[in-house]
């Protein structure tokens, strides 16, 4: 199957059949499904991701703005899914692509109609546009939130291991708007992974990649 044809059913896939697919992920293991090895290098840390100074700012993610000395203008507030965030007097604010440091410069900038030298700082309270998609033969397809970097290896684990009929030597990852706004397709196999030290196919994710495990038998009729 050409890329264009792949993009197409991973788009299609996210749209529509992500919702169920968490949906059937609550119903247990199906029968025949290939769990992976749960050695605790593979695990993913249960501790919430450590915010950066260079962390890029993302829709959901809750900030916690304060304006020295005004307590009136300083707030809790979740980037909106269009990247904004609403603050008294100054109105809507882009968020989404800036970090704590260039948003908390922009709110004061605005600020300075109204208040003379305004100072302003952000904290990073929740980190929630970090997540990912696991579609195709895994034991449960879903999104995934995660709170810590992770990698191929951790997610496939995360969505329960391969099911029986997985083509565990052809992953996918598909990645949207990598390389100057141009979609990109990463390739990886199971067993290299595992069988080769430091393996380079077992990459460090990114917000929004579609992991795709496709099945043997898509595999035999390419």
């Amino acid at each position: 199957m050409k890329l264009v044809g792949w993009m197409l059913i991973v788009r299609f896939v996210l749209v529509f059949g992500v919702s169920s697919a968490m949906a059937q992920s609550t119903s247990g293991q199906p029968q025949g499904a290939v769990s992976l090895p749960h050695r605790p290098s593979e695990a993913v840390e249960k501790s919430s991701l450590i915010v950066t100074s260079d962390y890029t700012i993302g829709p959901e993610d809750v900030l916690e703005i304060t304006v020295w000395r005004n307590t009136d203008l300083s707030k809790v507030v979740a980037v909106r899914p269009d990247g904004r965030i609403s603050l008294p007097l100054i109105g809507d604010v882009g968020a989404a692509g800036r970090t704590a440091a260039q948003l908390a410069e922009a709110i004061a900038e605005k600020l300075k109609e109204f208040k003379e030298n305004p100072q302003v700082s952000i904290v990073v309270k929740e980190v929630n546009s970090y997540a990912i998609y696991v579609l195709g033969e895994v034991s449960k397809p879903g999104k995934y939130p995660l709170k810590s970097k992770t990698t191929l290896l951790q997610a496939i684990t995360l969505a329960s291991g391969f099911t029986s009929a997985a083509a565990r030597n052809k992953i996918v990852v598909f990645r949207f708007g990598e390389q100057g706004g141009k979609d990109i397709k990463i390739k990886a196999s199971y067993d290299d992974i595992i069988m080769r030290d430091e393996s380079p196919q077992n990459i460090q994710l990114k917000p929004g990649d579609t992991i795709v495990v496709p099945s043997e038998t898509m595999v035999l009729i390419k």
